[in-house]
């Protein structure tokens, strides 16, 4: 793969149970292509993926789940979470966190998931998961997507008789909702990861896209109760959704993490706050010339100083 391609393989990401790739089947699928799969009750193997698993939560779980129990984004987070880092980079994010004497899923119980209307995406992937390659990590870049299936020894659910297209099976597990949510997030980290280890993310950049991913609340106070819309230009109308809807909100959160982290367009600086820093870095150059003026000449003086004293002592 050239160096200025990455890949955005969602279901591998959020999702780890097993590292051995060849319980990845070597073969590129398509929306058409077909499978044999199904998991229900009866299934030996039911709710063992459940257990002993690294599930990472995106911010539209983080949401969707939340708004399920009912409960404010910190206290999901505090409750339900740990955290993490994301694809082997710096970028701080949460994953399940697993408890009892299984280590399962808190959501799960021995008749299925508690949850399942509303479960993490990375449980909608299982046993498809997908590969989206964009060139030079921008997002208007071309894509080379196509699909996989993963099939694991413990897993029984391949040798029930239900058979499927692809494109069924994500339509049946809702994923096509969850990609276009997820989307934009997941290239922030793929952005993040071709930097590689020789770039870092300063202390405050991290707190920043852990906030915006993992509590709405809190991003939501600091658009509208800091100093961000005298900073920023945001027209009237995204102004309005953001304020009322948590999915605008979640979007616009992508948006200004991608303008803050890496510099992509989307957002816009207020003109007088431009020629504001501007006047700034001015002034300061200004007063940097001065004081370098200043000891220039006290350099000078006193090298005069010196050489006029071994002048005199020639005398």
């Amino acid at each position: 793969m050239a160096t200025d391609e990455y890949i955005d393989n969602d279901s591998d990401f959020i999702k780890s149970t097993d590292k051995n790739p060849s319980n990845i089947l070597p073969e590129k699928l398509t929306l058409a292509s077909r499978l044999r799969f199904e998991c229900h009750p009866k299934v030996s193997c039911f709710t063992a993926c459940c257990h002993n698993i690294k599930i990472i939560l995106t911010p539209y779980d983080i949401l969707i789940l939340r708004k399920r129990l009912n409960l404010p984004a910190h206290e999901f987070v505090t409750e339900y979470t740990e955290p993490t880092y994301l694809e082997k980079t710096d970028m701080p994010g949460v994953q399940i966190k697993l408890a009892g004497e299984k280590n399962g899923c808190p959501f799960v119980t021995p008749e299925g998931c508690t949850v399942y209307q509303d479960r993490p995406t990375a449980c909608r992937y299982y046993p498809v998961g997908m590969a989206d390659f964009h060139e030079g990590g921008t997002n208007d870049a071309a894509e080379d997507k196509f699909f996989f299936l993963v099939k694991e020894p413990h897993c029984k659910g391949h040798e029930e008789p239900k058979e499927w297209t692809i494109g069924d099976w994500r339509a049946d597990q809702g994923v096509d909702l969850r990609d276009q949510m997820n989307k934009e997030w997941l290239r922030l980290i793929m952005r993040r990861k071709s930097f590689g280890l020789q770039a870092t993310l300063s202390e405050a950049a991290k707190r920043m896209f852990f906030m915006a991913s993992t509590d709405l609340d809190t991003f939501r106070k600091f658009i509208f109760e800091s100093s961000f819309l005298d900073t920023y230009d945001v027209d009237a109308e995204t102004l309005a959704k953001i304020k009322e809807d948590d999915v605008e909100l979640m979007l616009f959160s992508f948006k200004y993490l991608a303008n803050t982290l890496f510099g992509a367009p989307g957002l816009t600086i207020r003109q007088e706050k431009v020629k504001a820093k501007v006047e700034e870095i001015k002034k300061r150059q200004d007063e940097a010339l001065q004081q370098a003026e200043k000891e220039y000449e006290e350099l000078k003086a006193e090298r005069d100083r010196m050489e006029q004293e071994k002048a005199a002592k020639k005398k």
